[in-house]
């Protein structure tokens, strides 16, 4: 790809706890060396991982509930409102549990909730974590997570036509006008959004958690075996690092930065 193609920003979400809904951003500012505000700021503690908010390091995603082996997460519709630390989760339009996720009282609702409903996947007492500044991403350092629609539509190419879901990837940041798969070749290059850079550090190797239908919660597709067939990887999409401030939003161009010349 050079870095005369410029592309455009279709969505943007961050994803408030590990495994529960997409919230769909309209706008968002980044900083240096951080995620999307809140993104991945708390988790569901699936059984005793060690984890100590007070000296937060990172932990694998098995540690967790998620997605990948837990699908009925999907069928749970949670909204968290910033300015409360309110989780509130619906089940069929239905408020089943909310909570501060601040206080003991609010995080206690929260678990009971899945002590009670996730009974058969449950490793031990689920514990809701507060990351506070730590973000519980399936890798060790602050990532912005964007996917290319290009590839998606190659995917459903490899499947025969069925439709996929762009949100099976969970990404931050949905991007369309790059060739499919093009994004892949843009480890060790900025981006760049406004006056925000970003700096691309790795390819995303998908796993199950994307077979999950996001609106169904049923796991009815087999990308990674797919990708792995067809591309002989199972990479689709990138993290990237913001590495300067700025506000991006739906709608942006988002364009490579030429290198500069020394």
């Amino acid at each position: 790809m050079t870095a005369s193609q410029t592309a455009e920003i279709t969505g943007l979400y961050r994803y408030p706890v590990k495994g529960l809904t997409p919230e769909p951003l309209p706008r968002v500012a980044l900083r240096t060396g951080q995620t999307l505000p809140a993104d991945r700021r708390y988790a569901i503690e699936n059984g005793p991982s060690g984890f100590d908010p007070e000296a937060p390091e990172w932990k694998p995603k098995s540690q967790f509930l998620m997605l990948m082996r837990n699908e009925r997460l999907a069928s749970l519709d949670s909204r968290f409102e910033d300015a409360t630390n309110l989780l509130t989760i619906r089940r069929n339009g239905q408020v089943v549990v909310s909570g501060d996720l601040e206080t003991a009282a609010g995080r206690a609702a929260i678990e009971g909730y899945f002590s009670e409903n996730f009974q058969p996947e449950l490793r031990g007492p689920p514990k809701l974590l507060s990351g506070r500044d730590h973000s519980f991403s399936d890798v060790a350092r602050k990532v912005v997570s964007i996917i290319n629609l290009g590839s998606v539509r190659a995917i459903e190419t490899m499947l025969g036509g069925a439709a996929v879901h762009p949100l099976r990837f969970r990404a931050n940041l949905y991007v369309q006008g790059w060739p499919a798969w093009s994004e892949l070749d843009l480890v060790g290059q900025t981006l760049a959004i406004g006056q925000a850079r970003l700096k691309v550090v790795k390819r995303i190797v998908r796993c199950a958690a994307t077979n999950v239908d996001p609106e169904t919660a049923k796991r009815d597709l087999e990308i990674p075996p797919t990708l792995s067939r067809n591309l002989g990887h199972m990479d689709c999409g990138i993290y990237a690092e913001v590495i300067a401030d700025g506000e991006i939003g739906v709608g942006d161009a988002i364009a490579v930065e030429a290198p500069r010349l020394v």
